[in-house]
Order: structure tokens, then sequence, then C-alpha cells
């Protein structure tokens, strides 16, 4: 009975998990379609959560990773108990929402790994991990994943500049890009659903393995397989938006074509990751992206000191989610009071950093700054010749930044010299004609 107990909290556990990998996620897809303007924030979030539920069905090679790879099975099963696997993910959870809270798009993946390992150190030794496996299925992945990510969306970007620059002075057409966008975006989303999904499909295996509820070696039940994608994708629908803005503005301002590069590139380097099996983290490779496109495209900044903060935190998931973890493995081995007491600890940190959150709320309304979209659209023509005004809530307009203006005065510069060209062409042709006329009378009256 007490087994059982443990077992469904796991699951609970679990399935929140998922939860919060996707709002901590849905950056990933849909931060630089919002940034462009080529989606609206709500919309964008809808658009994920659909295609996170359908990915989730697509394929279990990330959950076998999990369930059957990462943690060693000996004479009496698998290396790891139910207990450990809730520690673990207690670990994995408290990490995630403290940098959500900092709108640092950490690895949910990452978190979980080491609040697993960090769990299964202390409850079974060294001897509970495959070294090989998270050499080669994790680490390495979540080395090569970014800037693989990296070249190949700084690769795209300058392609996609290249074929689309004009030297006659018309409009270059980059602003059809946001239609590209809003598939490519989708095909993360749909990636993301297939990736990360799985792991939690893998833990509760690792789980229900554990505690002799189904065969070693076996994938994911289909019901595993339904509560997973059903709770990732309402995940991803409540946002995440501190995650959104951090990658939609904070890292390089992000123009479609340039946007359309950084998704295309995500997708495909998690597309091909899943295939494979790696579990590696969907956030690396979307920054990764981002701070490529944002290097291809000439005249982008890219804000190296958000990088780092990035960096750092990808550097510490691994041990700090381990130690959350390892502590919370400890606490456990008290039994059933152990348990009891780590649920409440869990709580009540979650709680804290929830009504820490609330202090400084971040919303579809103000998860991108409008003028950063309206300077996006603007810069390539989104809205025939003119910026496109955006409302805000109180009904005003705002003011447009530095760039965006210099933008209009370009424009209306432009204009004002095809209008005075356009009147002297047809200041040139009224007196050809009239000489024309001239002539002809002059040549009849002979």
């Amino acid at each position: 009975m007490e087994l059982t107990l443990i077992v469904l909290l796991v699951i609970v556990l679990a399935l929140f998990f998922d939860f919060t990998n996707g709002f901590h996620d849905t950056a990933n897809a849909m931060a630089t379609p919002i940034a462009t303007g080529a989606l609206k924030p709500k919309t964008a979030v809808l658009l994920a959560a659909v295609l996170n539920l359908i990915g989730a069905f697509l394929s279990t090679e990330v959950a076998k990773t999990i369930s059957g790879g990462l943690i060693n099975e000996g004479d009496g099963g698998v290396l790891i108990s139910p207990e450990m696997v809730f520690a673990g993910l207690i670990g994995a959870i408290v990490w995630n929402m403290l940098t959500w809270l900092y709108g640092l798009p950490s690895s949910s993946s990452h978190a979980l790994f080491g609040g697993l390992i960090g769990a299964a150190l202390v409850g079974a030794g060294f001897s509970a991990i495959n070294g090989g496996v998270f050499l080669s299925k994790v680490l390495i992945p979540a080395i090569a994943a970014p800037l693989t990510a990296g070249i190949v969306a700084f690769t795209a970007t300058k392609i996609a500049y290249a074929i689309t620059r004009r030297h006659d002075g018309k409009k270059d057409g980059r602003g059809r890009f946001r239609y590209a966008q809003i598939a490519s975006s989708s095909l993360i989303a749909l990636a993301h659903g297939t990736n990360d999904a799985q792991k939690t499909m893998g833990v509760i295996t690792l789980t229900l393995v554990a505690a002799n509820m189904q065969e070693p070696g076996t994938g994911p039940a289909f019901w595993v397989i339904v509560a997973c994608a059903v709770a990732i994708a309402v995940g991803t629908y409540s946002g995440g938006w501190r995650i959104i803005r951090t990658l939609g503005a904070g890292l390089t301002d992000v123009k479609p074509a340039q946007g359309f590069a950084a998704e295309t590139s995500t997708a495909a380097t998690i597309l091909a990751s899943s295939h494979l099996g790696f579990a590696l983290s969907t956030t690396q490779v979307a920054s990764g992206s981002v701070i490529g496109s944002g290097l291809g495209r000439r005249g982008a900044e890219v804000r190296w000191r958000t990088v780092g903060r990035i960096a750092s935190g990808w550097l510490f998931t691994l041990p700090a989610a381990g130690a959350v973890g390892a502590l919370a493995a400890l606490i456990a081995h008290l039994g059933m009071i152990g348990i009891i007491i780590d649920t409440l600890l869990g709580l009540g940190v979650i709680g804290f950093i929830f009504w820490r959150s609330r202090r400084n709320r971040v919303d579809s309304s103000n998860a991108i700054a409008v003028p950063d979209v309206a300077e996006s659209g603007y810069a390539v023509r989104i809205s025939g010749r003119r910026v496109r005004k955006v409302s805000t809530k109180t009904g005003t307009v705002p003011p447009l930044t530095a760039v965006a203006q210099s933008a209009v005065r370009d424009d209306k510069a432009a204009r004002e010299a095809e209008r005075r060209a356009r009147a002297e062409r047809e200041a040139a042709e009224r007196a050809a004609r009239k000489a024309a006329k001239k002539a002809k009378r002059n040549g009849g009256a002979r």
C-alpha cells in the first residue's frame, strides 16, 4: 500500500514537472514570432500547445533512453527506487521554477537529469549511473547541439539576407518571412512535444519498472503517453512569458528573416536528435539559434551580458538540480515521513517563488515591448510603407524608438524624392508632347 502511494505521488509530481517543462520552454518555439509580430502572443501559445500535444505521440526513443539507459539495472532490477525518483523530480522542479523567476532559458531536460542523478547517487551510489549513456546521449549533445544550431542559424541568416537583398531601392520583401515563421515555429513546437514530453514518459516508466509494476526494457504505456502529452500542452498554453521576453528581445533584436532562420535551425536540430534518441535541451538549441542568427544579420547586436547569464544557468543546471535532488533523497530515506517532508518543503519553495513572481508580473501584454514589435515589422515594411500602429490597453499608441523614427524619416524622404521625380517626368512628357504638336503644326503650315 505504501509503495503504491509513493508511485502515485511520483506520477503526479512527474506530470507537474511536465507542466513546468511546457511553460518553461514555450519560448523556444514562440519567442521569435511574437517578437517580430508574426503571431499574436496568445495565438502563439495556443498553437504551440496543440502542436506539443500532437508531437508527444510521434516518438518514444528519448523516453527509452531515460527509462532503460541512464539508470543501470542490477540483480534486483533498476538501481533506483520510486522514492529516489520522487526526490529527483523535486530537484528538477525547484530549479525550473527558480530559473523561470529570473527569466533564464535554462534546460528543463538537464534539470531532470541532474535531479535524478543526484538522487540516484544518494540512493545507490555511482554504480546506478550509466556513464556511457550519460556522456554520449546527454553531455556531448548538451555541448554540441547549441553550437551546431548556432552555426546553422548563422549560415541560414546570411543566405536569407543575401537572396533578398535589393540594389534598386525597392522593397526587399523580407516581411513575407513572417508567414514562413508561422510554419517554422510550428515545427519547433511539434519537435518540442516529440522530444521533451518523452522525458516525463521515461521518468514515469522508470518508476513503474523500479516498483516492479512494468517489465524492464519496455517502453511507456499508452496512458502514460496521453497523460504526459496533455500535461505539457497545458503548461505550454500557460505561457512562460518571462523566458519569452529573454529569448524574444533580450538576446538580440529579431527580424522576420532572421527569426525564420533561427526557428528552422532549431527544429532541424531537435528533430534529428529525437530520431537518434539524444535527450538534448531544446532551450539550449533555441538559444544557440537565436544567437547565431543575431551574428548572421548585418547590423544586429548580440547582448553578450545576457548570453553570459544564460550560459551560467546552463553550467549550474546539472549540479544545482543534482544537489537539491540529493538533499531530497536524504530526507526521503526517512520513509513515508520523509516523503511528506519533501512534499511540504517542495510546495513551500514553489509557493514562495510564485508569490515572488507576482511582484514583477510578466504576461502576454508586456512580455515583448510593443515598440520592439513595431520596429521589427517596420524594418521590413510589413504593412505597405507605414508603421503598423498597435494600440495598448489604455488606447494609446506607444511612441516609436529612435531606430523606428529614423526609418520613418528615411521612408518620407524616399517618397518625397519619388514624388519629385514623377512630377519631373510628367513635366518632361508634357513638354515633349507640346513640342511635337508645335513641330507638326509648323510642318503643316509650310
